[in-house]
């Protein structure tokens, strides 16, 4: 069982901002003023720990899904090596913007001799601006290197139980820290993106976080609730909204005095879970008089190990490439 985990990434210290930017921007250099923006930032939270979190991840997912494996399900002729390093389930991880890059990843699959991968990615929902775009690089990475195996793509798994009820079990423990539960607003934010991609795919993207916000709500009995949105570029066109700031204003200005924000499209702590909600968010709370609790991310606990095991394993078992 052979699996490419594919995420975003990025840089791992500040003298790879400028070509971690260019990258995100299909090879545009930011202007200075974006730039020097972007590096505060990460100045701002101390540090990304996505790599680090998504590593992790990589090798939880693998151990994972090598004890699923049966043990030596056609016994052992002879004795084995003194010490068997590798299991039945190999994980290759794949950056989006950063190294180890997607290409970089799939070369290491054709030189240890994978003939047939399940690929995905640790984005939740889809969207063209998202896990579309991580499906082309990896379409493109395969076709440069001749097509050598095929590979099982994961669309998406933002309806899975087990990633529901992770989410659930995080904004029940957010829950816990505000004085009445009952009157609090729970916000699900996801990335937003620009509108004509939304309408591009006939708007996906938003029913899928909408869906996933509703089902984790309808777990939770939580009737106080709506979809925010966070992290939009800094381009001319329109991004989808309401911004997580603006959705706090709104909820301030109809009495809402504790809040709970959960970053229910961003599986892993970085950049924009901590600037844009631990921070920018924050403040905005503050300045309004909300008590804001953020819930905790899935980052590489088990439970979500879990989920993205069940995925491997419904697309490995099926023929179809």
């Amino acid at each position: 069982m052979n699996v490419l985990l594919m995420y975003y990434g990025t840089p791992y210290d500040e003298s790879q901002v400028e070509a971690y930017y260019t990258d995100i921007r299909h090879g545009r250099k930011p202007s200075q003023e974006l730039l020097d923006e972007l590096i505060e930032r990460y100045r701002m939270i101390g540090k990304s720990p996505l790599n680090e979190v998504t590593f992790s991840l990589a090798r939880r997912l693998e151990a994972e899904l090598n004890l699923r494996q049966p043990r030596f399900p056609g016994g052992l002729e002879e004795a084995p090596l003194p010490r068997t390093t590798a299991g039945d389930a190999r994980v290759y991880l794949g950056g989006k913007h950063n190294p180890p890059y997607i290409a970089g990843a799939l070369r290491q699959m054709v030189d240890d001799g994978v003939k047939r991968a399940v690929a995905l990615v640790t984005a939740p929902h889809y969207s063209l601006r998202s896990i579309a775009e991580y499906r082309e690089r990896l379409e493109l990475a395969l076709e440069e290197l001749g097509d050598p195996f095929p590979v099982k793509f994961v669309q998406d798994y933002y309806a899975h139980p087990g990633y529901v009820a992770a989410l659930a079990r995080r904004v029940a423990a957010a829950r816990w820290r505000v004085r009445d539960p009952q009157k609090a607003m729970v916000f699900f934010t996801a990335h937003s993106v620009p509108l004509k991609a939304v309408d591009a795919d006939g708007g996906v993207y938003p029913r899928q976080v909408e869906t996933t916000a509703r089902l984790v709500a309808r777990l939770l009995g939580v009737k106080n609730w709506r979809v925010a949105w966070q992290s939009a570029g800094r381009t001319g066109e329109e991004w989808l909204g309401p911004d997580i700031n603006d959705a706090l204003e709104e909820a301030a200005a109809g009495g809402v005095t504790e809040a709970v924000v959960a970053a229910i499209g961003f599986p892993a702590d970085h950049l924009e879970v901590f600037f844009d909600l631990d921070y920018e968010a924050q403040e905005t709370a503050r300045r309004l008089g909300v008590h804001l609790v953020r819930a905790a991310s899935l980052n590489d606990d088990l439970d979500y190990v879990r989920v993205l095991a069940d995925l491997v394993e419904g697309a490995w078992q099926t023929e179809e490439s």
